[in-house]
């Protein structure tokens, strides 16, 4: 095949759909996944409309039989698989006093049991050429805090761990892992944000959906396979910022 096939996980809206519309735009096979099945098939709608490839399918990547039924159908209908870009994810803020088991569990599995299954049923197809690509997306939550975080925070610390961990286990089948760590990214209308909310930025604006998207496909760009087990962070310089309360 000329044209290359990438997953993206949780592509019903947000980041994910505005990742999966930037790979069917620069004319890769987009298979867009997520939960809601309808908001998946919004996306590759799009996508098809604007003259790209891609399928809309339902997967809930908490479950082991979802993930491998996607990753079936990529190979048997295009025979590879060249990226996955793991973005599915799950956030609850609640006080530690008052979340429960089941909802740290939920977060956990499908903010890291996620990234691992599909990343580890993907690797299969992608060995068999020796060559392949997986983007995490964690969190600069990986790093810094607020309160009543702690399952999300957790979990994207997981991923950051799990993506080098990935990269050494992979190595030898030419596969590449890394993770992008996106601060405040806003996905609904420009308008909703006030002049403080830019200006606290190093770069004076809120992050958008395309920045993390245009990351995406520089890491997966095959002329940059020597950046590798990285985690590298998408916040217009809020994580370097020295806060003070003058």
């Amino acid at each position: 095949m000329d044209k290359r096939v990438v997953i993206v996980t949780g592509a019903g809206q947000g980041i994910g759909a505005a990742v999966a519309k930037k790979y069917g735009e620069i004319g890769y096979i987009t298979i867009v996944t997520d939960l809601d099945g309808e908001k998946a098939k919004e996306t590759s709608s799009h996508i098809l409309k604007n003259g790209g490839e891609a399928i809309g399918l339902t997967c809930d990547v908490r479950k082991e039989e979802d993930i491998i039924e996607i990753v079936q159908y990529a190979e048997m209908h295009y025979g590879q698989i060249d990226i996955v870009i793991n973005n599915a994810g799950l956030s609850q803020f609640r006080s530690p006093y008052e979340l429960t088991l089941e909802q740290w569990d939920d977060i956990q599995q499908t903010n890291v049991r996620g990234v691992f299954l599909l990343s580890r049923e993907a690797a299969k197809v992608m060995k068999k050429k020796k060559k392949g690509s997986i983007v995490n997306i964690a969190s600069t939550r990986a790093e810094m805090s607020e309160p009543n975080s702690e399952a999300y925070a957790a979990s994207k610390g997981a991923i950051v761990a799990l993506t080098h961990a990935l990269a050494a286990s992979l190595q030898e089948d030419g596969i590449q892992v890394n993770a992008l760590s996106p601060g405040w990214i806003h996905t609904g209308k420009r308008d909703e944000l006030r002049k403080i909310d830019h200006e606290q930025h190093f770069s004076n604006r809120v992050g958008t959906p395309d920045d993390i998207a245009r990351a995406c496909v520089f890491l997966t760009n095959e002329d940059n396979i020597f950046i590798n087990g990285e985690n590298i962070t998408i916040d217009g310089g809020m994580t370097k910022k020295m806060i003070y309360e003058h």
